[in-house]
């Protein structure tokens, strides 16, 4: 059975943020490190849209929050979460979130994009040109780096793939090189 397919099941062939019975997707909700269905839900195109796109969020359609936050897949609850710290100036939301309760790693999970956070308080993770990196990201090397640890060098102009952020340091990023997982400093890789 596919993503998609145990999705609808478990929704019911609706937006499991809005209720919403067309034009639904899969959306995985980011940091992505599983996927499947516990690391996804299924929503319509409106919801997805606004999730993604900030300046595009009509406060009012996110009233359907205050019945999904009581959903019982952390998916669903992050995503929620996320959505009712962003509108929380609007000052129902505000309500909402003092109500709900998250496990600490489905809070840390909704944290993880900085949702909520105001501009000076956001962990914003930055190339040796200044370009802003995201988890997923590929980099290169723009240094010869020795891997802690071991006796490998990863070389200049490696492509770390992939990459994930360390969500209390602005500095660090995590990547694979070869087979290791490893911590690499931001200012010694460039986007690609």
């Amino acid at each position: 059975m596919s993503v998609l397919e145990e999705l609808t099941n478990r929704s019911g062939s609706a937006c499991e943020l809005c209720g919403a019975t067309s034009e639904l997707s899969v959306y995985e909700v980011p940091p992505v490190s599983t996927g499947g269905i516990d690391g996804s839900i299924l929503a319509c195109a409106t919801c997805i849209g606004q999730v993604e796109n900030p300046e595009t969020t009509d406060a009012n359609h996110w009233r359907c929050l205050n019945d999904s936050m009581w959903s019982e897949y952390d998916a669903v609850k992050v995503v929620a979460w996320r959505m009712l710290s962003r509108l929380k100036s609007e000052g129902w939301p505000k309500d909402l979130l003092d109500m709900m309760y998250l496990e600490d790693d489905a809070l840390q999970w909704a944290k993880a994009t900085g949702e909520g956070l105001s501009e000076d308080e956001k962990i914003i993770h930055r190339d040796v040109n200044g370009v802003i990196l995201q988890n997923g990201d590929s980099v290169v090397l723009v240094k010869d780096l020795k891997i802690k640890g071991s006796s490998q060098v990863a070389k200049q102009g490696t492509a770390v793939r992939r990459i994930s952020l360390d969500r209390e340091n602005a500095e660090y990023i995590e990547g694979k090189v070869g087979p290791t997982l490893t911590v690499i400093i931001t200012k010694y890789v460039k986007k690609i």
